[in-house]
């Protein structure tokens, strides 16, 4: 015999204030993490001949653009992936609900995570005073670092396509756990039982056909 979940102590509306306030949280610990970690772009600003001062990258320094960027696309995926897990679990909710608290969690762990990350490395590395360089006839390269990028570009699309991301990965995450469930309710409350199909004529329970076994509880 099956046993159905009990009666969830919150309501889903609370339920998915709290995914969206956790996952909040969850992006200013990742963007503190990714200040930390991310690696930052050495440089200098030059003197040109003509009196033109100008930026550039050492070596390879360049390629940490890009490393930055993708290693916060890729903490903030990891967080989707669990926290769309962890969603699941609380089964008394499973719903459309959550699965619009993922999404807007999403977007707001990216957004937070993005802010909080770029303040800091920016409170770490400072900024590069291309004006107020010492640079002069004498001594024509200062050596500089920069912060790291959070996102891959400036324009307005590819910083929309950062934020989104995470939102789209904890959907289509809890969205495979949907198909990959045989209750029509998921398991979620108030649990949803089926009638006993009918036979269209009067008669004991003997003379009925068996009921199909409803799926067991997740």
């Amino acid at each position: 015999m099956t046993v159905p979940p009990p009666e969830p102590g919150v309501s889903r509306a609370q339920a998915a204030v709290t995914v969206v306030v956790g996952a909040a949280v969850m992006g200013a610990l990742v963007g503190a993490l990714w200040a930390w970690l991310a690696p930052p772009i050495h440089g200098v600003v030059a003197l040109t001949r003509s009196g033109e001062r100008i930026t550039a990258s050492l070596g390879s320094e360049s390629d940490h653009w890009f490393t930055s960027a993708f290693m916060f696309v890729g903490m903030l995926g990891v967080v989707a992936v669990v926290g769309a897990v962890l969603s699941w679990q609380w089964r008394a909710h499973r719903g459309p609900v959550m699965a619009a608290a993922l999404t807007v969690g999403g977007v707001a762990a990216a957004a937070v995570a993005a802010g909080v990350g770029a303040s800091l490395a920016r409170l770490r590395y400072g900024t590069v005073d291309v004006a107020g360089a010492p640079v002069s006839e004498e001594s024509r390269v200062h050596y500089v670092v920069e912060a790291p990028a959070v996102f891959f570009g400036h324009s307005p699309l590819q910083i929309a396509a950062t934020v989104l991301l995470p939102a789209a990965v904890a959907a289509l995450v809890y969205l495979l756990a949907v198909t990959a469930t045989v209750r029509d309710d998921l398991g979620a409350w108030p649990p949803v039982e089926y009638p006993l199909p009918t036979t269209g004529r009067i008669g004991t329970g003997a003379d009925a056909p068996p009921a199909a076994p409803s799926a067991p509880w997740p």
